[in-house]
């Protein structure tokens, strides 16, 4: 609604960028304490945090190209166009980036993929909910029309002004934060690696798919059939059931050796 909150010449200070970076600050800090808290080593967060937001970037603005190929062909400018590289982004995409670039720095440093990213999991949430806010300041990701207590009036120039639309940016912070803090709660107990992750993914792809519903922008849609989906409700359809197939995985009961079991094959190779 007020993207455009300080403008020196030609640059323009906008909300939706603020957001981002706030939300990231916040979340960084509120990670690092923790993780000094729970003696996390704190210099593995820095870095994950900060290859994360990188190949978030990259991932949601490269979903985003994919989605709008049309207009791509169309007219380049109004995709991949300066300053138009920094608008246009498809969360999902930055979500899945983010997760392969953590899954090989992982790697690389042979840690523990899991369980660093079942610590910071609930802060990326929070992130993601002051994104929302951003695109509620820039007027984006908008609802469709109703006559709700809750709708909103964005003004002019806006492609909705002076029609009461449903505020899905605020309903999806609202869903992060929440997401955020049930993350938070559920983790307070020891859980097996990689649960909290996959419960995120659970939350967030309920929950969107739910949300898309009451958006209006313009966005890709996927048919199926007589019905169409938009691109975000198809990826929430293919990650659920993945998520939940992981978790059963993870929680499946391991068969261990007995002791006596044991000692005999220590013998053995003795």
């Amino acid at each position: 609604m007020h993207n455009d909150l300080l403008t020196i010449g030609k640059f323009t200070l906008h909300g939706y960028s603020v957001m981002i970076a706030l939300g990231f600050l916040v979340a960084m800090v509120l990670c690092l304490l923790r993780a000094k808290k729970k003696n996390v080593n704190g210099d593995v967060i820095t870095d994950i945090g900060l290859i994360g937001v990188v190949a978030g970037f990259l991932g949601a603005k490269i979903l985003y190209i994919i989605v709008s190929y049309k207009e791509l062909f169309a007219n380049p400018k109004n995709v991949i166009g300066f300053p138009q590289i920094f608008a246009g982004f498809v969360a999902y995409g930055g979500i899945i980036f983010g997760f392969f670039a953590i899954l090989v720095y992982a790697k690389i440093k042979k840690i523990n993929a899991a369980e660093y990213l079942d610590f910071m999991i609930p802060f990326i949430a929070m992130v993601q909910g002051f994104g929302r806010i951003g695109c509620f300041l820039a007027g984006c990701c908008y609802g469709g029309p109703t006559d709700s207590f809750l709708g909103v009036t964005f003004p002019a120039p806006h492609q909705m002004a002076g029609i009461k639309v449903w505020p899905t940016q605020l309903f999806s912070a609202a869903g992060d934060f929440a997401i955020c803090g049930i993350l938070l709660l559920f983790s307070m107990k020891k859980r097996k690696k990689g649960m909290v992750s996959v419960l995120y993914v659970i939350l967030y792809a309920v929950g969107r798919f739910i949300v898309e519903f009451f958006r209006a922008d313009e966005r890709g849609f996927i048919a199926l059939g007589n019905a169409s989906l938009s691109t975000s409700q198809f990826i929430s359809l293919l990650v659920l059931p993945i998520a939940i197939g992981v978790g059963i995985l993870i929680n499946l009961p391991r068969e261990s050796k007995k002791k006596d079991e044991v000692k005999e094959d220590e013998e053995k190779q003795d």
